[in-house]
């Protein structure tokens, strides 16, 4: 019979299933056998299921008690007398007959019906074991083969045919992939989903990631000399690390970068050359943020523990390099160290100025914050700077800047 053919066809197949326990296997096939078995001959019926995974095939036995003739009181696990002499001349009453059940003895819908149970419930309980197995990496790197890129989201496999997704979201600014290509990514997370694979999410804009990163290149913090604190990114443009060491002995910055930056270099062409930043972490919150505006450098700071708000006094040069491409530095020094910190322009001995605040009866309030994210706040650091450069770090306005020039040079001009 096909059918039967089929079915143990089938049955073979599942033998080379990767990622199935033999004796898991072995467990689902019995219980889908004896259903189907007890389906046929009664819900109390005796019957083994022999499973051979290594070759694929199968065996049914059914045990049923001998009683006397016209004493059945449950046909599916007794038999009178007379018709088990027949298949034994020595068959007493009390005993216990032995019957091997052949496929051949099932219908083609009873062997349609267990194929069809096999199928979803081997494809089920793979299912299951993908979501557990990579629930427990979440965290953790991957490494795939990209099968599909689409404008949004890439779709790559590991080496075990695993299926993982990289949004549009998760991807750095300036990765591109095509099919074939390898990406690494941190796991995200693992969503079971009902009728189909678990949907695993994963990530390259994850701090995470660069932890992950910075752990494989770095033996001293893959072995627990140095510990990774904090780390804050802007995928793509910049990440600042903060790390500290448990012995003296070692420099965390200096173990981390490498020698001539040999071990940062790796992670940062991964990362799409995203400046990384070391800072040596400290509970000292001057010097913690100190550290963290590199590499600007401070002339003089002020911090307020209280409401977590820090005032840096430095230099006119050295405010752009506090404040970073696009406000970068500063943004992710507030991210690193939970302090709002405010770039103030030194005054030089003796300089009048005039704090940008005092304008604010003729300057809206939201273009003196837009001048004080630049670093100016105060009148003199605005016309410190050329109308053109005023035009590109804020964003606003030409007529704008036009009219905040003017107002401020009258009031020095007074």
């Amino acid at each position: 019979m096909s059918e039967n053919l089929n079915l143990i066809d089938t049955f073979a197949e599942f033998k080379e299933f990767k990622n199935i326990e033999r004796e898991s296997l072995m467990r689902i096939l019995e219980d889908i056998f004896k259903q189907m078995l007890q389906r046929k001959y009664g819900a109390d019926a005796h019957i083994d299921v022999i499973v051979n995974v290594d070759k694929g095939d199968v065996e049914f036995q059914r045990w049923l008690e001998i009683v006397e003739d016209g004493q059945i009181t449950n046909e599916s696990t007794q038999i009178e007398l007379s018709k088990a002499v027949k298949i034994e001349p020595d068959f007493e009453v009390g005993e216990e007959l032995f019957e091997t059940i052949r496929l051949q003895n099932f219908g083609r819908r009873d062997i349609v019906a267990m194929r069809q149970s096999l199928v979803a419930k081997i494809t089920e309980y793979e299912k299951e074991l993908v979501y557990q197995k990579y629930d427990k990496k979440t965290g953790e790197i991957i490494n795939g083969t990209v099968t599909q890129a689409w404008r949004k989201d890439v779709t790559f496999i590991d080496d075990d045919g695993v299926e993982f997704i990289l949004p549009k979201t998760e991807q750095i600014p300036r990765d591109y992939y095509k099919k074939g290509d390898t990406v690494r990514a941190v796991i995200l997370k693992v969503t079971p989903k009902t009728n189909e694979a678990p949907l695993i999410i994963a990530s390259r804009i994850a701090p995470l990631f660069l932890e992950r990163l910075m752990e494989e290149e770095i033996p001293e913090i893959e072995d627990g000399l140095i510990s990774i604190r904090n780390i804050v990114r802007l995928p793509g443009e910049r990440a600042k690390v903060a790390v500290e060491a448990y012995d003296d002995r070692i420099d965390p910055v200096g173990s981390c970068v490498g020698m001539k930056g040999v071990r940062i270099h790796g992670i940062v062409r991964e990362l799409r050359e995203e400046n990384i930043d070391i800072i040596h972490y400290t509970t000292n919150a001057n010097l913690y943020i100190t550290r963290a505006l590199s590499p600007a450098k401070i002339t003089a700071l002020e911090v307020n523990e209280s409401n977590k708000t820090a005032i840096a006094y430095m230099k006119a040069d050295q405010i752009s390099l506090a404040i970073g491409k696009n406000g970068t530095n500063i943004k992710l020094a507030n991210k690193l160290t939970g302090y709002e910190i405010d770039i103030t322009r030194e005054n030089a001995l003796g300089e009048e100025d005039i704090v940008l605040q005092e304008f604010a009866d003729e300057i809206d309030q939201w273009i003196i914050d837009t001048l004080k994210k630049i670093g100016c706040d105060t009148g003199k650091s605005v016309l410190e700077l050329s109308r053109e450069e005023l035009i590109r770090r804020t964003d606003l306005e030409e007529e704008t800047i036009d009219e905040v020039i003017r107002i401020i040079k009258e009031e020095f001009e007074k």
